[in-house]
């Protein structure tokens, strides 16, 4: 994905397991994705940008969270954490592939595929404006309100 890039064609599964078409929705959105429900840096995020749900709504920006985990593993991990940011299932791994965030990762020495944590900002042209790869959470949440909030 590059600046200026449209939000991709791509259908994803809300944690009701209803048919999400990200190109079908207007900006401005901000697209998360994230390794794994219910491990301690997805949780910590999921927890900030749910902090943060008000402050996103006020600016008129919808916030989707994407992992490959499936829907129902979705509204567990939502349930045990109190989350309200919306979190939707890429279990097909379309949407990793549009955006360009399944890849090879490290780890203690071992080398496999997997989702590399990173968030994209579309305008209200749907239009890529902003991205980050590779985040590290704390305080992500806010700069990307932030950023938000300038569009």
């Amino acid at each position: 994905m590059q600046q200026g890039d449209a939000i991709p064609a791509v259908t994803v599964k809300t944690a009701n397991d209803e048919a999400l078409a990200l190109g079908d929705l207007a900006g401005p959105l901000v697209v998360y994705f994230y390794p794994k429900d219910d491990t301690s840096g997805c949780t910590r995020e999921a927890q900030d940008f749910t902090a943060l749900a008000g402050d996103f709504e006020g600016a008129g920006v919808r916030v989707i969270g994407i992992s490959k985990d499936s829907p129902a593993k979705h509204r567990k991990f939502s349930e045990k954490h109190a989350l309200t940011v919306e979190l939707a299932s890429d279990e097909d791994g379309a949407a990793c592939e549009a955006f360009g965030v399944w890849g090879e990762k490290k780890l203690y020495g071992k080398t496999y595929m997997g989702i590399e944590r990173a968030t994209f900002l579309f305008g209200r042209d749907g239009k890529l404006a902003q991205s980050w790869r590779k985040v590290k959470v704390p305080g992500h949440a806010e700069a990307v309100l932030e950023a938000a909030r300038a569009l």
